[in-house]
């Protein structure tokens, strides 16, 4: 027999899990630390999922403590087999469907819960639970898809798709309301839950599947947080405060990296979730002017005669897996005695700090690492730029290209640079 623990412990205890949690998700913006930063949050999950377990009396019971065990076992199972076949550049794919299971998990929770016969909060919060995490899931998946290349990576808008949005969102309203005021009969509650579900899952969807190309990155970021609003909402939903806090912590912290990199890229939340799709540009291309682009340049020479060289990585070094070989460019150069840079846009790639992991796990030194507007300062005393697989981050049409995706994005200047080699 495990002794029960009071609600004065319990709480006590949330209090010091969620600071520890703090100081995980802290080590982890630190790369030398952020291993440590890791496991510390990974284990005091796993002890923070023990202690649920004791102040909910489950090792007390012998059906509830076998079920507990089945789940335990196939997510531990399913996460060890993850972690060891997706590769690195599958990672952003991963992270989305993590994100999409956070969002599911708390909708189960939301859903079980009203059968429950709970009070009217907690009633409310179930079904808020199975709306975010609802929309959680299949954002996430569409997600996953459009950077698995399931999905059409382009932004999609179909006919009436605005309109469709606000009427699910009134229906989801409506169910709020409702549940609010505990006008749900029993006998009806299934028929709520499927109508409440499905409004979710087409929203979601319909969110999603207008966000496409670099503003993906943003997208994961939002999501992430939802997963935490999700957790957070349940947590109420069930009473455990111990929920509430980390959910609420990883909503928090994914919403202000969603604002960070919404002002990188110069665009509005709404802006990116409202996109109407790709619009070509009109904008014309003189194919005549080459005054600084020649095909029989001696590339070598160039680098040789450099004092100063910034390296610009971009989605086409994630998607060759050529970080390893820009980590031997990288001590080439230094062995050479130039001043090595790399210049590091917040949306490159396909998830948040992408380019900031892969050259992590090519062992390339952090404090090389520059962000946009530190580095943009430093390209006109730049003898050469090697650009390697990326596209939008520099592309000048974004200051000139109106009604275009990439339209007044910030990039990194290269053009300034006495000499570009670009590498795609």
């Amino acid at each position: 027999m495990i002794m029960l623990m009071t609600n004065t412990m319990f709480y006590l205890i949330s209090i010091v899990v969620s600071l520890i949690v703090l100081l995980g998700i802290y080590l982890m913006s630190k790369v030398e630390k952020a291993r440590l930063g890791n496991f510390i949050s990974s284990l005091i999950s796993v002890i923070a999922v023990v202690i649920t377990l004791i102040y909910f009396d489950i090792f007390n019971s012998k059906e509830a403590l076998i079920i507990t065990c089945y789940g335990i076992i196939i997510g531990s199972f399913i996460g060890t087999f993850l972690a060891l076949k997706v590769k690195m550049i599958q990672m952003p794919e991963l992270v989305a469907l993590f994100n999409g299971l956070g969002g599911a998990a708390s909708a189960i929770i939301g859903i079980v819960t009203l059968y429950t016969s709970p009070q009217v909060f907690e009633f409310t919060t179930s079904v808020l639970a199975i709306i975010v995490g609802f929309v959680t899931l299949i954002g996430s998946l569409v997600a996953a898809g459009k950077l698995a290349k399931i999905i059409d990576g382009k932004p999609v808008v179909y006919k009436f798709h605005q309109s469709i949005n606000i009427f699910c969102i009134l229906i989801l309203i409506a169910g709020l309301v409702l549940s609010g005021f505990s006008l749900i009969p029993n006998q009806y509650l299934t028929i709520y839950v499927i109508i409440i579900s499905l409004f979710s899952l087409i929203f979601g969807y319909l969110f999603s599947i207008r966000v496409g190309g670099a503003d993906m990155p943003i997208t994961i970021s939002l999501l992430n947080s939802l997963s935490g609003v999700a957790g957070a909402i349940a947590g109420m939903a069930i009473n455990n405060v111990l929920l509430v806090s980390i959910g609420g912590i990883v909503g928090a912290s994914g919403l202000v990296l969603t604002q960070i990199m919404c002002k990188a890229m110069n665009r509005s939340l709404v802006a990116i979730l409202l996109s109407k799709g790709i619009i070509t540009s009109q904008v014309k291309i003189d194919t005549n002017n080459s005054n600084n682009y020649s095909k029989n340049e001696d590339y070598s020479q160039k680098i040789a005669e450099a004092k100063k060289v910034v390296i610009v990585p971009g989605y086409g070094m994630a998607l060759s897996q050529a970080q390893f070989l820009v980590k031997q460019l990288y001590d080439e150069l230094i062995k050479l005695g130039k001043d090595v840079k790399f210049g590091i846009h917040p949306v490159a790639g396909r998830m948040p700090g992408h380019m900031n992991v892969l050259l992590a796990e090519a062992e390339i030194n952090y404090e090389d690492l520059y962000d946009l507007e530190v580095i943009n300062k430093q390209f006109k005393e730049t003898d050469v730029v090697i650009v390697i697989g990326a596209n939008d981050v520099i592309n000048p049409a974004a200051n000139t290209a109106v009604n275009t995706p990439i339209y007044q994005m910030p990039i990194l200047n290269v053009s300034e640079a006495r000499h570009i080699i670009i590498c795609n």
